[in-house]
């Protein structure tokens, strides 16, 4: 049976090319990311000075932990979103006599090939990332030439708990797809399947409790620390964590904040259709959601940071602060492509998950033109909200700070930045619907 079962996986993913190469280009980039910054830290172990070994140890767990939380939930909700798609197919298979536990296994088996295979080629990317950090970090002085570079089996390991962690995803998501009696109805043409799952909304409680814990320890704890790098070990990940908090609850975010953007999306039929379909499809559009609200907040939390500690900094902690916002700068940089790739990525996926109910709306006369616009006000609604969200969230990071440098709630400069970043976001959003949507297009009287 599990062979039979691995040999059917085969066959489905080449009929999935594009879905599968959405979880395959998260896993390569997720695992390329988190053991960059794992081999960092096994370098660490190696003879190197106590300075040095800080350093390391410094970015590759503390900083790296910050982009692990990222690309786990980006790995869960893609692989979701895969799984998602595929609910009619699982209900067919139930219906001809399928078991749920069949099912299931099929679904496991297709996430562990493609994850094995992009993870394996991620934990080569990983080497080399690792490699060329270690290569920054000497070039700019931060750590001595002398220190050696030596990943071990870090890069290993990450690519083993992506692995792990892609098959945990879709097991939650068969189990889901699976769950009461066999039917070939989407989900979300069904009633009751509004609620969020206990897990997001654990995730979601724990990230918001430990973010204002860590906000209200940097205001009246770190603030009158001799050390003024002490406030931004407390505050510079919150923006962050709350955003990935954010990304749990995008279904239901999706839907309870869609209708408010019902004026931006239009007065016509695509106005109309895209509001409609962000309720209907709430659960596939908040993987476009969740990478928007990080890439905006990681973004716009961390780039105001740093502005802050330039004008706030106390004399003679200049090497300090070349160090720290180097590392900074790095790893905003990191995040803000991987989420830039999994927006670009989860797009392409959804539309193609949606061919067909494009291609019916070409047969009951409508222009591709007009089919176009209701993705793009879709789209535009998506950014809206994730812009939002994610500046809002930068803020848990930025006040904090702010208050513990004694510059206030408002900063005194780089009020431009948070609008370019979520301008940026919002365009970025906006090019990947619409490059999807184009690729999509197939003559109007097509079926197949």
């Amino acid at each position: 049976m599990t062979g039979r079962m691995t040999g059917l996986a085969w066959r489905s993913l080449r009929h999935r090319a594009t879905a599968s190469v959405a979880t395959f280009v998260a896993v390569l980039l997720g695992t390329a990311l988190m053991g960059s910054f794992a081999a960092l830290a096994a370098s660490a172990s190696g003879p190197v000075s106590t300075a040095d070994h800080d350093t390391l140890t410094t970015m590759g767990t503390v900083v790296g932990a910050w982009g692990a939380i990222i690309v786990l939930s980006a790995v869960v909700s893609t692989v979701g979103i895969t799984v998602t798609q595929r609910e009619v197919e699982i209900g067919l298979l139930r219906t001809v006599g399928a078991t749920p536990g069949q099912a299931s296994r099929l679904v496991r088996a297709e996430t562990l090939l493609v994850a094995a295979l992009g993870s394996a080629l991620g934990a080569g990317l990983a080497w080399l990332g690792g490699a060329a950090l270690l290569t920054l970090l000497r070039n700019t002085g931060t750590v001595a030439d002398s220190v050696p570079y030596s990943p071990g089996l870090a890069p290993l390991a990450t690519a083993a708990l992506v692995v792990l962690v892609s098959l945990l995803g879709s097991g939650f998501a068969a189990r889901r797809a699976t769950r009461g009696s066999a039917s070939i109805t989407p989900s979300e043409g069904r009633p009751g399947t509004g609620r969020l799952p206990w897990w997001r909304v654990a995730a979601a409680v724990a990230l918001f409790g430990y973010s204002a814990a860590m906000a209200v320890v940097t205001i009246t704890v770190t603030a009158h620390d001799d050390d003024p790098y002490s406030a931004m070990a407390t505050s510079g990940q919150l923006g962050i964590l709350v955003a990935v908090g954010l990304g749990c609850l995008a279904p239901w975010l999706l839907r309870v904040l869609s209708p408010a953007t019902r004026p931006a999306l239009g007065r016509g039929a695509a106005g109309y259709l895209a509001a409609y379909n962000a309720r209907r499809r709430s659960r596939l559009l908040s993987g476009v959601l969740a990478p928007v609200i990080v890439l905006t907040a990681s973004g716009i939390s961390v780039f105001m940071i740093v502005g802050t500690d330039d004008r706030t900094r106390p004399a003679g902690f200049e090497d300090d602060a070349r160090t720290i916002n180097l590392l900074n700068n790095v790893v905003v940089g990191m995040m803000v492509v991987f989420a830039a790739v999994v927006v670009v990525n989860t797009f392409a996926a959804v539309v193609a998950h949606r061919r067909s109910e494009l291609r019916q709306l070409w047969l009951l006369g409508a222009t591709p033109h007009q089919v176009e616009a209701s993705v793009l006000a879709e789209a535009r609604g998506v950014a809206a909200i994730g812009v939002v969200l994610g500046a809002l969230a930068s803020l848990v990071a930025v006040i904090p700070f702010g208050v513990a440098r004694h510059e206030g709630v408002v900063p005194d400069g780089q009020l431009w930045l948070p609008p370019l970043v979520m301008a940026a976001a919002a365009a970025l959003t906006l090019l990947a619907a619409r490059s999807a949507v184009r690729r999509a297009h197939l003559p109007a009287g097509s079926l197949q």
